[in-house]
């Protein structure tokens, strides 16, 4: 059984900052994609950023330069350090795990924290 834990989420002004980190935990085999996504109040859930385990990143085009995503494969943990935030950022953020075992793939997401940002 895999599991992912998500903590960080909070209230914070527009301009400020948050962490969110995400820790892996169960059969985890090979990690392939570590990641963040998130779903606003009435919105489809979207991509936030992703790592791959040879850490190449990938952002939405409205977080590039704010947000940062790292991860820790010993630990089997993924950060976003999330700068400027904006009210639009606010949302419940997903983590998301993706890894490979017997050439096939599995995917898997945390209960998702709250992240809100007020003007």
């Amino acid at each position: 059984q895999v599991q992912l834990v998500e903590s960080g989420g909070g209230l914070v002004q527009t301009g400020g900052s948050l962490r969110l980190s995400c820790a892996a935990s169960g059969s985890i085999f090979r990690i392939k994609t570590m990641g963040w996504y998130r779903q606003a109040p009435g919105k489809q859930r979207e991509l936030v950023a992703t790592i791959t385990s040879g850490s190449s990143t990938d952002y939405a085009n409205s977080v590039k330069g704010r947000f940062t995503i790292s991860g820790d494969n010993a630990k089997k943990t993924v950060y976003l350090q999330m700068n400027s935030l904006k009210p639009e950022d606010t949302a419940v953020y997903y983590c998301n795990m993706v890894h490979a075992f017997m050439a096939k793939e599995f995917s898997y997401w945390g209960q998702g924290t709250q992240v809100t940002v007020s003007s």
